[in-house]
């Protein structure tokens, strides 16, 4: 019998490309590991041979976010799940990021796309198949897009996100962040809401002009968003020397959670793109019941902006 080929713990690495664009997203959780532009990185990334730390680059199914003490009811009947975090308690981004995730066949080396057959189990019993799609543009940088069909006899509780951090390196102290959303959650001590959304105006958490991170501490969830023609809010994240780039959500993603990543060293800004706010199990806010044979999609990319792209700022 021959010898297994060792793999790294994030699993088989697959490698993409188009024009000053490169990425790489590990098997495990289909989770994008690596972005760079012209050789620069744009997202946090890890080694190949370790788990990704605290969600880098991470699939958020069937919930983002918290589930406050792994609980919640559903169609009458109530759900106990594992508990990824003990103080505070609580089920964290969902099921699928320890998961294998199997390539599927390749025809580009702009494009890469990974599916997995998510089995019911006690907490969820529900089965889903999810397919991720990576693809890179020279000039549009890149799309992602999760979808997820319900592959059970009866409805599914869902919701979706995803888990990059936007980074130029080193500390996001004097960088800004500009987003145009109305509204936001504000984490609790357990990091869950305090209560609806409350209007951004007049606060430290608006950022609908652009923001110095200085000081800024940020956990909170976004809605409101504002939209352009093209049906996509934008995250806009810029280094002190001007260089530029967005995190965009498509109309599917009506949420988006800002991170200062205050527990190791604030080198990243969490910008994530969610179809619900966190502990949508509980609350039912923006939480999509999956009818059986129903699925959904979602699409987000980055994109560098500004100075580091000036050819493409022109055209526009």
């Amino acid at each position: 019998m021959a010898t297994p080929v060792p793999l790294p713990l994030s699993g088989t690495q697959l490698r993409i490309t188009a024009g000053p664009y490169a990425a790489t997203v590990a098997g495990v959780g289909a989770t994008l590991r690596e972005l760079t532009h012209a050789g620069q990185p744009l997202i946090l990334t890890f080694d190949a041979d370790e788990p990704a730390p605290a969600a880098h680059g991470q699939i958020l199914a069937p919930w983002p976010n918290r589930l406050a003490q792994g609980r919640y009811t559903f169609d009458g009947s109530a759900h106990r799940l594992p508990l990824d975090e003990r103080d505070p308690a609580a089920a964290l981004h969902g099921l699928v990021a320890w998961q294998t995730w199997s390539p599927q066949p390749r025809e580009r080396a702009d494009r890469v796309a990974l599916t997995l057959d998510l089995a019911a189990r006690p907490g969820y019993p529900f089965a889903l198949h999810l397919r991720a799609e990576y693809r890179l543009d020279a000039v549009r940088g890149l799309t992602a897009r999760v979808t997820a069909a319900n592959r059970t006899s009866r409805p599914a509780p869902f919701g979706l996100g995803a888990h990059p951090y936007l980074t130029f390196g080193g500390s996001i102290d004097g960088c800004s962040v500009q987003l145009g959303a109305d509204r936001c959650l504000h984490p609790d001590t357990r990091m869950l809401p305090d209560g609806p959304p409350r209007p951004v105006e007049g606060t430290p958490q608006d950022l609908r002009d652009a923001r110095e991170l200085r000081g800024l501490v940020l956990n909170h969830a976004y809605t409101g968003l504002h939209r352009d023609a093209d049906g996509l809010a934008r995250a806009r994240f810029r280094s002190p020397g001007g260089d530029a780039v967005d995190l965009w959500a498509d109309a599917s993603l009506g949420w988006l959670q800002l991170y200062t990543a205050d527990h190791f060293g604030r080198t990243g800004l969490a910008v994530e793109p969610m179809t619900c706010p966190p502990d949508a199990f509980n609350s039912g806010h923006d939480l999509i019941v999956l009818a059986p044979g129903e699925q959904r999609s979602a699409a987000w990319g980055i994109q560098v902006r500004g100075t580091r792209d000036t050819t493409h700022e022109e055209r526009e």
